[in-house]
């Protein structure tokens, strides 16, 4: 990477509002959070509202040195209402027509597009048109070149996805990460027929004429498929203290890897053993040990 060059997370920034207290959430900053991690450049592109919650978050990621693009709009900052049903199972209320979803292309969010070297960016955060299209409008002025690395991480929330947004997103993106089961949901709004998880990798890699394609299944492993070429590596057995973030931290390592010139197998191994650790952590966001970053 050059000295100018940044990597850049991109969409939902909110507080889940849990039984016990509130936690900052969103794909976007676990992302850049964890590649910061790994000495690159990294930045969150977002949204907050003219309020305590939003200053809040603002305050959060300046105490962790994480830079950040993130608009102040006359929008309630994001929330995700967390509650336990009787068997145990988390539920969750994302509110709609907040902060995250009016993302505002500007002039210096362009300047940041033009010296991106890579981006992640998902499906929540395009369910509102101003923010679909904020995040059109920054892949379009990325740099094109064979170095640059566009990730599309589906994220299957509620009902806040349609077949034209993923169709489109896999599209624009180099690189697809998935999960067992949202391959599932897709093959099946797709069409695909009943074939393995595998095979149903391969049709995307073709269509879609990825560079990779990362398929995560739990403890059963994860794959990264590039063309001609299948990695596989088992999920590590370790004591899970809780899961979340674990997913940005597997793909903000992967990218991270790539991009300071390690093989995709490498990369794939390091970005699993980044994913394990951070299970064992509370939070989303823990500080990595230098072991795995180096």
């Amino acid at each position: 990477m050059n000295a100018n060059d940044v990597v850049v997370g991109m969409g939902e920034v909110l507080w889940d509002m849990l039984p016990e207290g509130k936690k900052i959430g969103g794909a976007p900053a676990n992302f850049a959070y964890h590649v910061s991690q790994f000495g690159l450049p990294s930045c969150v592109v977002s949204a907050v509202g003219e309020d305590a919650l939003g200053k809040e978050i603002l305050d959060n990621f300046t105490s962790k040195g994480l830079n950040c693009h993130i608009a102040t709009v006359p929008y309630a900052t994001g929330t995700v209402q967390v509650s336990i049903d009787q068997a145990g199972v988390p539920q969750y209320e994302i509110k709609e027509n907040v902060a995250w979803d009016n993302i505002p292309y500007t002039p210096a969010l362009e300047a940041l597009a033009r010296r991106t070297k890579a981006v992640c960016f998902g499906s929540l955060a395009q369910r509102s048109v101003v923010s679909r299209n904020t995040i059109g409008s920054f892949l379009d002025a990325m740099p094109e070149n064979d170095e640059t690395l566009v990730v599309f991480d589906v994220n299957l929330r509620q009902g806040f996805y349609n077949k034209e947004i993923l169709c489109n997103s896999m599209k624009r993106c180099n690189i697809l990460k998935i999960n067992d089961e949202e391959l599932i949901q897709v093959s099946r709004m797709f069409g695909y027929p009943g074939i393995d998880l595998q095979d149903k990798c391969w049709l995307l890699m073709g269509k879609y004429n990825l560079k990779m394609l990362i398929l995560t299944c739990g403890v059963n492993g994860s794959y990264v498929f590039t063309p001609g070429h299948c990695s596989f590596v088992d999920t590590p057995k370790v004591d899970v203290v809780d899961t979340v973030g674990a997913g940005d931290s597997f793909t903000a390592a992967f990218v991270s890897s790539v991009l300071l010139g390690r093989s995709v197998d490498e990369a794939h191994r390091r970005a699993v053993e980044v994913s394990a650790y951070v299970c064992t952590q509370h939070g989303a966001m823990p500080l990595l040990p230098e072991s795995l970053t180096r």
